[in-house]
């Protein structure tokens, strides 16, 4: 079996954010760069997948050479192999476009994707892969198992999970609850050493025509003072919400 673990590099959750001075591009000066959570609790469940069922695992990447230390962590954690696609990820039909190259150079029983990137949050190129690849797609995936030629898939939704099947090769999009937090696999130095010694792939990409583009950027606006009330005064703080925070 043959899994394509697909991964963001995104920015750490402790980085400060800020823009470049006409606000039309992310200032990447300072910043420390992670796999995306969602993916990489859907390569952890690749590995898992490899121990149990002999998979091969292959990590890939729309990113520029400073997504190889990254590269290098998925390929230390587990992955037998890793691809970086030499491109900026303009928009997420470009690097789903991207992906499908890929996939088409070299055909996979499953493809993981996250739910989302945590920089952007767009969720939209594990669907995008899939309907392009015309393969069955389960979001919000938290549940996986592999049972001969079909995938088991737990989906999580409103009030409680969905349960379903589908021949391979499908298209999930990981999330927390594929594995849980305490699973994920820090790499030792055996892992370190071994990566080294794994190959990264670099490809140049599709000439693609991304469909969007970022006019600007901005910062959500600070927020006001607290306004404190005492525990006596209702009508005050009836008033305040009424009138002032409009909520009721």
């Amino acid at each position: 079996m043959k899994i394509l673990v697909c991964i963001s590099c995104v920015p750490d959750t402790t980085t400060k954010i800020n823009f470049t001075a006409d606000q039309k591009e992310f200032d990447t000066q300072g910043v420390q760069y992670i796999i995306n959570p969602n993916d990489e609790f859907g390569l952890t469940r690749a590995i898992r997948l490899q121990q149990s069922h002999g998979a091969h695992v292959t990590v890939v990447t729309v990113g520029e050479v400073s997504c190889e230390q990254i590269l290098r962590k998925c390929l230390a954690i587990g992955a037998d192999a890793a691809v970086r696609i030499d491109a900026h990820p303009n928009d997420g039909y470009f690097v789903a476009k991207q992906l499908e190259a890929i996939c088409i150079k070299q055909p996979f029983d499953l493809i993981i994707t996250g739910r989302e990137s945590i920089d952007y949050n767009g969720g939209m190129v594990g669907g995008m892969l899939a309907t392009l690849m015309q393969l069955p797609y389960v979001t919000q995936c938290v549940g996986l198992e592999i049972n001969g030629d079909q995938a088991l898939m737990q989906r999580e939704i409103d009030g409680g999970n969905e349960h379903s099947k589908a021949n391979l090769p499908v298209v999930i999009g990981a999330q927390k609850g594929l594995v849980e937090e305490k699973d994920l696999i820090i790499p030792n130095m055996r892992g370190i050493m071994q990566a080294r010694q794994k190959p990264l792939l670099v490809e140049a990409p599709l000439t693609i025509e991304a469909k969007s583009q970022i006019e600007f950027y901005e910062k959500p606006k600070p927020r006001g003072p607290v306004t404190l009330f005492d525990p006596s005064d209702v009508d005050g703080l009836l008033n305040a919400l009424q009138n002032q925070a409009k909520v009721l």
